[in-house]
């Protein structure tokens, strides 16, 4: 093994810098990965974006990491081997301490750092990583194919599963992009009555061969009213963060349908009470998933078939592909690959 690998940094806000950096050397409960492939997401966007010019060394983003374990550092949990295949998504691992770890709600440990955020992340050939944020990949997925799943996979996947709706419900995703298109598959799947709704008649195509059974295009349509027409839906995924537009299609709620929020912002979200009390309907935000939950979604999909949209590229071409992820022109992840690593 070399004494030095390279990294993408945010040297400044919005600059992907390439750079030599000492091959660091796992600590207590952490893991070395040899990294292979690493998947842009819409949250990089923040982490490049808003990255803080004055942290020494400057961060290197990037939460859709798979690759192999180089080195174990003491008290790693003996069911990770060094040469194994492991991922890790946008969460770095809990702590086992916290009251919510205590409680069994990993997700919401208030000491796991966030990948490429507050923990150096993928655009890399090497990252450590707590051996608690570890996923196994399956042999019959591809690193470059594995990468998004860990994180628009995941994310979809579970929201999907809390939303409450049963085989043969209606079941509408807002939005068919990075998320939006891993959703309508796994929704496609799962035996719901999918109807993708986009902005655009661009995208239809798309909607209709990842699995949807309807594509409407809310530049032409009323979405709401539309799905008021099939009965309702469900449930609805918004895979999108605009308020305005996910509270409009809320209006196509079943009665007792569920809301699903993945987008994360700041700005509230203008539903009236009227539309939940009435018809009982529910909002709910869904963040990621554990480790395990996510191997679960890794099993899912090799079992039907379900593989991201990518476009690849080498990390050395990072700022071109974010720039491609940042402008929406890609269809629909970037993935960054590490051709490089261990050279």
């Amino acid at each position: 093994m070399n004494s030095t690998y390279r990294a993408m940094q945010v040297t400044r806000p919005g600059i992907l810098e390439l750079v030599e950096r000492p091959i660091p050397s796992p600590g207590v409960g952490e893991v070395l990965i040899r990294i292979e492939a690493c998947g842009m997401c819409g949250a990089d966007v923040a982490d490049i974006e808003g990255a803080d010019p004055a942290l020494q060394p400057p961060r290197v983003p990037g939460h859709e990491v798979v690759g192999r374990i180089a080195a174990l550092g003491a008290h790693a949990p003996s069911i990770w081997k060094r040469g194994q295949r492991v991922g890790v998504g946008r969460l770095g691992g809990h702590c086992n301490e916290c009251a919510p770890c205590r409680q069994g709600r990993f997700t919401l440990c208030q000491n796991q750092p966030f990948v490429g955020a507050t923990r150096d992340g993928g655009y890399a050939e090497m990252m450590v990583a707590r051996a608690t944020a570890l996923v196994a990949i399956p042999d019959e997925l591809d690193a470059e194919d594995a990468a998004p799943i860990l994180c628009a996979g995941i994310a979809t996947f579970n929201a999907l599963k809390k939303s409450g709706a049963q085989a043969g419900d209606t079941v509408a995703i807002l939005g068919i992009g990075g998320l939006g298109h891993m959703a309508v598959q796994y929704a496609r799947h799962m035996g719901f009555r999918v109807i993708a709704v986009g902005r655009g008649s661009d995208i239809a195509a798309d909607a209709l061969a990842l699995g949807a059974h309807r594509y409407i295009d809310t530049d032409v349509e009323d979405a709401a009213a539309r799905l008021r027409e099939m009965g309702g839906a469900q449930a609805i995924v918004a895979a999108i963060g605009d308020p305005a537009t996910v509270a409009a299609l809320a209006g196509g709620l079943a009665p007792r349908g569920r809301l699903v929020l993945l987008g994360a912002g700041k700005d509230p979200l203008p539903v009236s009470s009227g539309q939940l009390v009435v018809g009982e309907r529910e909002i709910v935000g869904s963040l990621t998933g554990t480790p395990y939950e996510n191997e679960k979604t890794l099993a899912f999909s090799v079992l039907a078939g379900i593989r991201p949209m990518i476009e690849v590229m080498p990390f050395e071409r990072a700022n071109e592909a974010y720039q491609k992820m940042r402008s929406g022109a890609a269809r629909f992840r970037m993935v960054l690959t590490m051709a490089g690593a261990g050279r």
